[in-house]
């Protein structure tokens, strides 16, 4: 039985719900790992170990299944718009300048 969906898989895109992140679980939608760095909340691409929580140890392969007790699956619902709000900020910031 599927739950709500929670977030979605960092390869495909599938659906993912609250159960489908345990260490051993796959992509319903691809195959791949799901409790990866890339599925995770904290993971930033822009800092050194790639990862927001600063008492995470450092883990390379960020596809690869992970045991880290900080992961959090990515809110895919609070990142949706997040693309349209940029840009809609950088069509007022060319309006702007625009004469």
């Amino acid at each position: 039985m599927r739950t709500e969906s929670v977030g979605s898989c960092h390869a495909c895109g599938a659906a993912l719900g609250a159960f489908d992140y345990g260490r051993r679980e796959s992509c319903p939608g691809c195959g791949e790992d799901t409790r990866v760095c890339l599925n995770c909340g904290y993971y930033d691409a822009t800092l050194y170990n790639g990862c927001r929580e600063n008492q995470a140890e450092r883990v390379l392969e960020k596809n690869r299944a992970t045991s880290c007790d900080y992961f959090k699956p990515v809110d895919t619902g609070s990142k949706a718009g997040q693309g349209e709000a940029a840009d809609q900020a950088k069509q007022a910031l060319e309006d702007l300048f625009r004469r």
